[in-house]
């Protein structure tokens, strides 16, 4: 759990009367987020609060997303936090920052573990305005990580004492996530973007895609709101093998994006196997975050042979609006371990 205090004012320290926080804000005051063991990069995100919103609205149902008001997530309702007083406390889940967090469930035994936070350079993405009257400044007061410190009975204290004596290693699995920008689409109607290779291990197992047009450090645009941009369809290659299989279709302009809303819809069972219960309506979904969601889980053996390079392919309708981003959410396994006795940590 991170646990944040501060406060909101202008940027000459005046008190803020018009500024007002969006959706996740509190995420986009770091621009990279880290997670060392033993002085090893285990994991670590970048662009932490676009990473942490895509990832979020896939990820948590409408009751979930009650209990993370707290953490200042309002993916629905309001859209941008209100705070009174300009003060603001939160506790954010470490789970909605980072795939390790998330994924690994078991204790750390005998390791010195870090978490190194890297704050932007202005505080504009975190919020929102109608004018440029005001310019946001967010303090951090205080900060702090809080980690249980667990403590075993003796028959586990005897276990733990053997794996020690034993001098093994022991795994930490679990799955990564990686934000790729593309800063800027050329306004024609075909993109094809060469996004990365991979190794074997490191190969997309989900994908997720957004567009947004003009928002970057413009104090009147919301952050977490993102743009069709006229979306025709959306193709993804891992080597030569195609994801998804046909063609999408889609015409939002029509209301003819149920399919991508499908996709959308079913990211919790692919993910996390649990029930399908997407926290937008279809027309939230395409108002807010007319986001693609690819699931390309399950692959051939072929595809694991080598290199994996992964290309995407977008089509619209009419040509891209001028300073529009494009956003790849890249979530893979990866694989670590450590030694508790050496404290010796590498990758597999």
């Amino acid at each position: 759990m991170l646990y944040l205090e501060g406060r909101l004012t202008k940027d000459d320290g005046q008190p803020a009367t018009k500024l007002k926080l969006i959706n996740n804000a509190f995420e986009f005051l770091f621009r990279e987020l880290r997670y060392e063991l033993n002085g090893v990069l285990v994991d670590s995100i970048r662009n932490v609060g676009l990473t942490s919103t895509l990832k979020s609205y896939l990820s948590y149902n409408e009751d979930e997303s009650i209990a993370l008001e707290n953490a200042g997530w309002y993916p629905r309702s309001t859209r941008v936090l209100d705070i009174a007083n300009r003060k603001f406390s939160v506790c954010i889940p470490l789970k909605m920052l980072m795939g390790f967090f998330e994924d690994y469930k078991k204790i750390i035994l005998n390791m010195k573990q870090e978490l190194v936070l890297i704050r932007c350079s202005n505080d504009i993405d975190a919020v929102i305005l109608e004018d440029d009257s005001e310019k946001p400044k967010i303090h951090i007061e205080r900060i702090y990580w809080r980690m249980p410190h667990i403590t075993v009975a003796i028959p586990q204290q005897l276990a733990l004492t053997k794996i020690l004596d034993k001098n093994r290693e022991i795994l930490l699995s679990f799955r990564s996530w990686e934000l790729i920008e593309l800063p800027s689409l050329s306004e024609n109607t075909k993109h094809m973007w060469p996004v990365k290779t991979t190794t074997k291990i490191e190969t997309p197992r989900h994908l997720i895609i957004a567009l947004q047009t003009g928002k970057k450090e413009n104090i009147k645009e919301n952050m977490c709101e993102f743009d069709h941009c006229k979306l025709t369809n959306v193709r993804v290659f891992l080597n030569s093998e195609r994801y998804p299989y046909n063609d999408l279709f889609l015409d939002f302009e029509n209301n003819k994006f149920a399919t991508l809303y499908e996709m959308f819809a079913r990211f919790r069972q692919a993910y996390f196997e649990k029930e399908n219960e997407p926290i937008f309506t279809p027309k939230q979904f395409k108002d807010i975050a007319p986001i693609v969601y690819i699931d390309c889980s399950r692959q051939k053996e072929a595809i694991q042979s080598g290199a994996v390079v992964l290309r995407i392919e977008l089509e619209t309708k009419d040509n891209v609006p001028k300073d529009t981003t494009t956003y790849c959410l890249v979530l893979h396994d990866k694989l670590y371990s450590y030694n508790p006795l050496t404290k010796i940590v590498k990758q597999e």
